[in-house]
């Protein structure tokens, strides 16, 4: 029963923090121009939170690795991001912008902790032989978390008002505390402390665990092919969600249906990761990852016609690809990743994804506006460039999805 509660307390937490997350972008958006009247002002804030997020994550999983309780730890990050949201909300109209940006830079350092800083703690709740069916239920809860914070913003936005949606989101954050505060240390941690009666070493400098932690992603052929992929992979989404309202205005009329395409693809994500969660040993996560490239890339293609049918059947496809997609780079992270620094692994790879989406979001953005099927075909090739860039390294180590302990 321990066991059972703890996950679901996990995957709770986890559901929470980052519906949470999804629903502070649009909710900032909306709170800025409402408040300021300006887009520029609007997406002054959006980029602050965002961009400074690619920063913070190496630094935040050290610390996370070098804590001997990390939970509190992640708890205290996911309580300093809900509070920083409610300070950007409360100095709108009342502070110069730039003061307001900056407080979005800051609170944006945190924000790794609600993907990969929560995701890394997976290990200390669930033994090894349950990883491949509790992996692809904890991915499960980007795609439920993608599908209803966004929404969850924009209701309580038109009910209540924007400032509201802010306040909203800062909540659900708050309300993943218990879940984080309570995460067990691990099974290993717990050996070590009951048999090393001496004094704690003093520890490393911060500097070489950073640097070690980016060696170990470099190094581990595996780990390093799933990122490099991924992040490629994201620049090609980055492109397509930049495209999304123009794809909506021309296949359906409207640019506000390109939210639903979204939708379309955040449900298929779930669906694929529910199906993939019932049977998580039938394909291995490496071979999920350069697949699941060829299939963004067909959807991307599809996209490109413009056609209403095809436009939506490309939005589904999008999603059975995203989905497995993340839950195959969680497991191999999980898989690869050295214990001492799995969680600067996991806050690495989740800022240099960003960074992806945010290059390919920019470079989509001059592309569409001249030609929508050019900037669509051109994302298909980005996504072929992630699956071949997948195959540059030698396989390496393990294609295996979490082998049994000797």
């Amino acid at each position: 029963m321990k066991r059972r509660y703890a996950m679901g307390s996990f995957l709770a937490g986890a559901a929470a923090a980052r519906a949470g997350d999804e629903m502070s972008g649009p909710a900032l958006l909306l709170a800025g121009y409402a408040v300021g009247g300006s887009a520029t002002e609007a997406s002054a804030l959006l980029a602050g939170i965002t961009v400074s997020a690619a920063v913070g994550g190496p630094l935040l999983g050290a610390l996370l690795d070098r804590s001997p309780r990390p939970g509190r730890l992640l708890a205290r990050a996911l309580a300093l991001y809900g509070t920083g949201l409610v300070l950007i909300l409360l100095s709108l109209g009342r502070l110069p912008l730039q003061l307001t940006v900056l407080i979005a830079v800051f609170t944006g350092l945190l924000g790794p902790a609600l993907s990969g800083g929560w995701t890394a703690q997976l290990p200390r709740v669930v033994p090894r032989e349950r990883m491949p069916r509790a992996n692809a239920l904890d991915a499960m809860t980007f795609s439920l978390a993608s599908l209803v914070g966004p929404a969850l913003a924009g209701v309580l936005a038109h009910l209540l008002g924007a400032p509201a949606a802010v306040v909203a989101s800062a909540a659900l954050i708050a309300c993943a505390l218990p879940a984080a505060w309570t995460l067990p240390m691990g099974a290993d941690e717990e050996r070590r402390r009951g048999r090393d009666k001496a004094p704690p070493a003093a520890p490393a400098p911060l500097t070489a665990d950073l640097a070690a932690g980016i060696r170990a992603i470099i190094r581990t052929r595996p780990l390093a092919r799933a990122t490099l992929a991924s992040v490629v992979s994201c620049m090609g989404l980055g492109m397509l969600i930049t495209c999304t309202p123009l794809l909506g205005e021309r296949a359906f009329g409207s640019a506000a249906e390109g939210t639903l395409l979204l939708t379309c693809t955040a449900v298929s994500a779930l669906v694929a990761n529910a199906v993939l969660a019932r049977r998580p040993r039938t394909i291995a996560p490496d071979t999920i990852i350069w697949s699941s490239t060829l299939l963004l890339a067909a959807a991307l293609v599809l996209s490109a016609t413009g056609h209403p049918v095809l436009v939506v059947v490309a939005a589904l496809t999008t999603g059975v690809a995203e989905g497995p997609q993340l839950a195959a780079l969680l497991a191999i992270r999980h898989r690869e990743s050295p214990e001492r620094l799995r969680s600067q692994v996991f806050t690495t790879g989740a800022s240099l994804k960003i960074t992806g989406f945010a290059l390919g979001a920019a470079v989509a953005g001059p592309l569409a506006t001249h030609s929508l099927p050019t900037a669509l075909l051109a994302a298909a090739g980005v996504q072929l460039v992630a699956g071949l860039s997948f195959h540059a390294f030698a396989p390496g180590r393990g294609n295996r999805a979490f082998p049994p302990r000797s």
